[in-house]
């Protein structure tokens, strides 16, 4: 059974710092994401990892800002967080299964979702 749990979202002030966790559980995944969804917006893509190649791509909002890295042996991924902004507040998700040639940034092409971990931040 697939399952997927975010922790480490939280309250900071603009210029902080968080680290959000994805615990994977059931498979190892070779492609995995983070995406945030605002009130009132969509759901959009923050940052993937594909585990093949090691290679990562970032949002142009985020870039230089968030770092994705997974630590495979504990099947964990995580989203540092630097430099935060008032409009990085969101819901963050971390998503896995990404359809075989999907685009990484489309919710609609990944699989399994973990359940949201809350980011505000204060400005």
């Amino acid at each position: 059974q697939v399952k997927l749990v975010g922790s480490g979202g939280g309250s900071v002030q603009a210029g902080g710092s968080l680290r959000l966790a994805c615990e994977a559980s059931g498979q190892t995944y070779s492609n995995m994401g983070w995406f945030r969804q605002a009130p009132g917006k969509e759901r959009e893509g923050v940052a993937v990892i594909y585990t093949g190649g090691r290679r990562t791509f970032y949002a142009a909002s985020v870039k230089g800002r968030f770092t994705i890295s997974q630590d495979n042996a504990k099947n964990t991924l995580y989203l540092q967080m630097n430099s935060l902004k008032f409009e990085d507040t969101a819901m963050y998700y971390c998503a896995a299964g990404l359809l075989n040639g999907g685009i990484w940034y489309m919710s609609e092409h990944w699989a399994y979702w973990g359940q949201g971990t809350q980011v505000t931040v204060s400005s």
